[in-house]
């Protein structure tokens, strides 16, 4: 049977390279980067080397990366860190409808701590306008923060526009590009971002670390107190391992940007064009051209997409059913919510993300299998019209 991984917007396969990378950080240059003696010196050494690997990928400065454990923690790092030094020069940020949960739940934690959130709108294809963002801001706004790629229906934000808008009014600027790092140019100058979360393991990276530029001159609060690592950011023994492997990862996404970036998108093209010409009542999500070059998310009428996903993965392919950071609730999805889609649709979701590894030959597999599965499933559902 087929083994096919679809599902590289959740996680993506660690590069033997980077694996190759690492070990010897594990089982050789095992030494404190903190420590005097060589073997400190080492894991130093190690740690400068990849902030310069990781502030290359996004056109930053090196003491403008802080390593973190992922995208996670450095989302909350930008919007505690900021809101806590600001808080009696204003109390209002302002972020957008379809963020991930790692920067909707901070923003909830921070309106219990008395901070006012505004949450922009989309349109029915995932897009916020910018003037909206303008609307938002008073006096009292300290922060914007709003995703560049979405992690579900993969739109592409603005984020250059939004940012001059907030700067126009001296407001910081923070973006998600977890999903958007990697996979498009991203260059921290050109976005005009102030922070900015990156996740290794969504680049062929470890797991369990990531990384926020922080640009020359912002100051925040340090959110985990104790030494003073990361410039004074982000305290406790830096991880050598994750972060060389990290490092490696960035080095490879930016060797291959291009080539993955022009893989990806005619596999991800050639996958939409094939589902909606083969499956009636089939729909593409998100904007069809301003998204991610390895998204696919589509929804089917009259079936669940929970169904579609454990018969897939019986076939042999693992995609996931809207995020997979949420998959597990049967919650629907705040994203498509967002786009005005209806509950019953929202179900029907599925979401394919490629990687540099897989084929058009797999994509043949999927959409055939796909074609017999929508159609099994219609034909057990009582609510879809019998021909």
């Amino acid at each position: 049977m087929a083994k096919i991984y679809m599902d590289n917007g959740a996680t993506t396969k660690p590069d033997s390279e980077v694996v190759s990378a690492m070990l010897p950080y594990y089982n050789e240059h095992f030494g404190n980067a903190s420590s005097l003696h060589s073997f400190g010196q080492e894991a130093a050494d190690a740690l400068d080397r990849a902030r310069q690997q990781v502030a290359n990928l996004v056109g930053a400065q090196p003491e403008e990366i802080i390593f973190t454990s992922g995208g996670t923690e450095s989302d909350n790092l930008a919007l505690k860190g900021i809101a806590y030094l600001k808080k009696n020069a204003g109390k209002h940020i302002i972020t957008s409808v379809i963020e991930h949960p790692a920067i909707l739940n901070t923003c909830k934690n921070l309106q219990d701590d008395g901070f006012r959130v505004t949450y922009v709108p989309v349109d029915d294809q995932g897009l916020i306008d910018p003037a909206a963002v303008e609307d938002a801001i008073t006096d009292d706004t300290i922060l914007v923060s709003i995703m560049h790629g979405n992690n579900e229906i993969g739109t592409i934000q603005p984020i250059k526009e939004i940012s001059k808008i907030a700067h126009d009014r001296g407001v910081l600027m923070h973006t998600d590009a977890v999903q958007s790092v990697g996979k498009i140019a991203v260059n921290v100058n050109d976005l005009d971002v102030d922070m900015l979360s990156i996740s290794a393991h969504k680049i062929h990276g470890p797991k369990g670390v990531g990384a926020l530029y922080v640009r020359k001159g912002t100051r925040l609060e340090s959110l985990v107190k104790g030494g003073g690592h990361e410039f004074g950011k982000r305290a406790g023994t830096e991880n050598i391992p994750g972060i060389v492997g990290l490092a490696k990862a960035a080095e490879l996404a930016g060797q291959r940007l291009d080539d993955d970036a022009s893989h990806v998108t005619k596999l991800r093209d050639a996958a939409i064009t094939k589902i909606l010409g083969s499956i009636s009542e089939s729909y593409l999500n998100g904007h069809p051209t301003q998204r991610l070059p390895n998204n696919v998310h589509l929804r089917f009428s009259y079936v669940e997409g929970e169904s579609l996903l454990m018969l897939l993965d019986m076939k042999g392919v693992a995609v996931s059913t809207g995020s997979a950071c949420s998959s597990k609730s049967l919650e629907p999805s705040h994203v498509l919510t967002a786009l005005g889609i209806p509950p019953e649709q929202i179900h029907g979701s599925l979401r394919i993300t490629f990687g540099r590894e897989n084929t058009m030959d797999e994509v043949d597999y999927v959409v055939e299998s796909l074609v017999g599965i929508v159609e099994k499933l219609r034909a057990m559902s009582p609510i879809a019209p019998k021909h």
